[in-house]
């Protein structure tokens, strides 16, 4: 069973559950999802992640403790990351660095569509020179921006801006993206004169 911690503080089951449905159903393994509390608005700056950390570092470890075998911190900026791995003993993945790993692998340039026009360390370093721009959806600072009206049409803008900057593959640098089904498959963020994109992967999409 894999432990899926997310830093959006959330009621909803069906919301809460998102990201461990996604990876149940592409890769067939149990999963166990908890939210850290009293963070409605999830991480979105310094402060808040600061917030963050002392309470994903106790929930880890009481996923750890439940039996856990592998937990993922669903967070783009790779909160607290290095300190619950030295806390547990099962592997800890940080979805920042593991998802622009996945983006380095499928070839090309790299733009990441985000939640703030500052990219996440985590994925910046693992990124180098392959990322070539980074865009926001207009009117978005916080992850729960993208559950308002319009959201989806103004994260699909931003992704058809990277494109047109050079990005050959796009990461979502906020997992609030997947909680809020943004973009697609079949959502054409492409230029008309541009190749169809290639399937998703887990973090990014071929332009």
């Amino acid at each position: 069973m894999i432990g899926i911690i997310r830093v959006l503080t959330i009621d909803d089951p069906e919301l809460l559950q998102a990201h461990g449905r996604l990876l149940e159903q592409e890769y067939g393994f149990r999963t166990f999802t908890r939210c850290i509390p009293d963070q409605p608005h999830g991480i979105y700056d310094e402060a808040s992640e600061t917030l963050a950390r002392p309470k994903i570092i106790a929930l880890a470890e009481q996923m750890a403790a439940a039996g856990c075998r592998a937990i993922l911190i669903s967070c783009a900026n790779d909160p607290a990351l290095d300190e619950v791995r030295a806390r547990v003993a099962v592997p800890v993945v940080g979805a920042g660095s593991a998802g622009a790993a996945v983006a380095l692998a499928l070839g090309g340039r790299v733009g990441v569509l985000d939640i703030t026009p500052d990219v996440s360390p985590a994925i910046a370093r693992i990124l180098g020179d392959r990322l070539v721009a980074v865009a926001c959806p207009e009117g978005v600072t916080n992850t729960t921006h993208l559950l308002e009206p319009g959201a989806r049409e103004r994260a699909v803008a931003a992704a058809r801006e990277l494109v047109r900057q050079g990005a050959e593959v796009i990461l979502f640098g906020c997992t609030g993206f997947v909680t809020a089904g943004h973009l697609h498959p079949h959502a054409p963020v492409w230029p008309a004169a541009g190749r169809k994109p290639e399937p998703w992967g887990c973090c990014g999409q071929r332009a």
